[in-house]
């Protein structure tokens, strides 16, 4: 198994800036790529970022790019989300989700969710 924990949200202005993080643990060579959600009140969990565990592949949802930056550390098995000129509607619970594969089945692993909060 492997255990994802948010950390980083917190309440910004915006144009400003916030650095979320997602660590792992527990049988982390298992991870394929490590992704962030976010998820407004009222709306849809949408696709933010994704990077690869084994590689420099990022992609991005179309709403944050140019202005989020995915990256990864593996030492510390720890993704980071480094979030800039923040806009209101980035506002929403942030998840990261570790996809894994292990005996030839893939699992989704879910962290608890971290809220980011952009004031106007």
């Amino acid at each position: 198994q492997v255990q994802v924990v948010e950390s980083g949200g917190g309440l910004v202005q915006a144009g400003g800036s916030l650095r979320l993080s997602c660590a792992a643990s527990g049988r982390t060579l298992s991870i394929v790529n490590v992704n962030w959600y976010r998820q407004a009140p009222g709306k849809e969990r949408e696709f933010v970022a994704r990077i690869s565990w084994g590689s420099d592949s990022r992609d991005y949802g179309d709403s944050v790019k140019g202005r989020f930056t995915i990256s990864r550390d593996n030492a510390q098995n720890t993704v980071y989300l480094q979030m800039n000129s923040l806009k209101p509607e980035d506002t929403a619970i942030y998840y990261c989700r570790a996809l894994t594969t292990y005996l030839g089945a893939q699992v989704n692993y879910w962290g608890q969710g971290t809220q980011v909060t952009v004031s106007s």
